[in-house]
């Protein structure tokens, strides 16, 4: 496993790819399939407030395939705080540790620009993600909205550095 920065050039049509064979999680998500500018959307979103040329665009390669990304920003919910924005592994991927492993340098990057908590937000629809932020060690904050686009309730999670 290899895991490297994304360049939005170089890098663009290997996200597309992995955004099309896990199309499932973006129907969950977003109740439809991702297109092209979804995953140009990767290089660029960001919590609010975040500067999006301090987050980490994240790939995960297995036998050198894209297998996941993690999109890693700073300064949201409150500034010194990470927040993860996006983890996602094509379905070849999951069930094998390697979630774990793309999680354990989201964590190490946090840490190494010194935030002390990681935050992300999980939807309520979608108990494989709960379940797994669970494991590692993620707790709910009590803090959840309702997204009036998607109709989904999502809940954020945290967890100390």
């Amino acid at each position: 496993m290899l895991i490297r920065a994304l360049d939005p050039v170089a890098d663009l049509d290997a996200v597309e790819g992995l955004y099309a064979r896990a199309a499932d999680y973006w129907i969950l998500a977003d109740r439809r399939a991702p297109d092209r500018q979804k995953a140009c959307d990767f290089f660029t979103d960001t919590p609010p407030g975040c500067d999006p040329m301090l987050s980490h665009r994240l790939g995960m390669f297995v036998d050198g395939g894209l297998m996941g990304v993690a999109e890693l920003s700073f300064g949201f919910p409150a500034p010194g705080d990470a927040y993860l924005g996006l983890q996602i592994l094509a379905p070849e991927a999951r069930g094998r540790g390697l979630g774990r492993g793309l999680l354990a340098e989201v964590e190490a990057r946090a840490r190494a620009a010194g935030a002390g908590v990681l935050y992300l937000a999980v939807l309520a629809d979608n108990p494989r993600g709960w379940a797994f932020w669970a494991r590692e060690g993620f707790r709910d904050t009590g803090l959840s909205r309702h997204d009036d686009e998607t109709g989904h309730v999502l809940h954020r999670l945290s967890k100390g550095l």
